[in-house]
């Protein structure tokens, strides 16, 4: 196991996969309750084409809460800090959820080290019913436990699909994310999410290639919200029919797909790939 010590004595805890000469780096970063371990089904296949960055934001997983509070600035601080420590200079950036929001966060703070972006599953404003759906989360972890509150999210951070593909297998992904995960740290980020500010009136043009990746079936953002982010950054929108909120794990295959063809190509063309994706500008 690697970590990072930041420059507040935090632990961050990482990996980094697929190494080889020449290979371009990309960095994923975990949505809420997620960890390293939720971009699994899609490794193996990205580890082909590229060196991959891993890790637990702060407070999640294996990684330190530390003593400050959360904050956008602070996850893209630390994540400056981890490049600087493994020593990537160069890294497209892909963000899921909550990770998407760090992901623009070190865009705005630091451009320099991002060649491409891909956001997954984020759109400008969270609807009334994304809102409360977090607060219960929050709700459910301060009054009863964490197992009730994963249980609780799991419906919402899955699309219907997946959830009935794998519903014997529903106690196992539970138990999973309630061992790599920490009440106290939780809480904590659950808390500060709910006061992050709204991205409608923090967003810009970027200057490298951005793509912003939604599933049909998630509850937590709108195709509008996210269209409206791909056309101020100036980037493009793609939906994934029959999918919820954890794209790289509902749908691994499609996901490395889109992926790989926009981090090496771009994205003319996937229309046409026959994968079934819609894209919009």
């Amino acid at each position: 196991m690697a970590f990072c010590k930041t420059s507040d004595g935090c632990s961050i805890y990482y990996e980094v996969l697929g190494e080889g000469p020449g290979k371009p780096t990309l960095t994923l970063i975990n949505g809420t309750l997620q960890t390293t371990i939720n971009w699994k089904p899609a490794v193996k296949a990205l580890t082909r084409q590229f060196r991959l960055l891993l890790y637990d934001t702060r407070g999640q997983g294996a990684s330190d809460l530390g003593q400050q509070p959360l904050s956008l600035e602070l996850h893209a601080r630390d994540l400056e800090e981890l490049l600087l420590e493994t020593g990537i200079r160069q890294t497209a950036v892909a963000g899921l959820s909550h990770g998407a929001r760090v992901a623009l966060a070190l865009a705005q703070r630091s451009p320099d080290p991002i060649t491409r972006l891909v956001l997954c599953s984020l759109s400008t404003r969270a609807t009334f019913r994304a809102r409360m759906i977090v607060r219960s989360w929050h709700e459910i972890l301060q009054r009863h436990s964490l197992d009730a509150m994963v249980w609780a999210a799991v419906p919402h951070v899955f699309g219907r699909a997946f959830l009935r593909q794998n519903e014997k297998q529903l106690e196992r992904i539970v138990q999973t994310i309630v061992r790599r995960n920490q009440s106290d740290a939780l809480r904590a980020h659950l808390a500060a999410l709910q006061h992050y500010p709204p991205l409608s009136g923090t967003l810009k043009p970027l200057p490298f290639l951005s793509l912003v990746l939604t599933g049909e079936d998630d509850p937590l953002v709108t195709r509008e919200g996210a269209e409206e982010i791909a056309r101020i950054i100036g980037g493009r929108h793609v939906e994934l029919p029959n999918v919820g909120h954890s794209l790289a794990a509902e749908a691994p295959e499609i996901f490395v797909d889109i992926v790989n063809g926009f981090l090496e190509f771009g994205i003319r063309g996937r229309r046409n790939s026959g994968t079934g994706i819609r894209g919009r500008t």
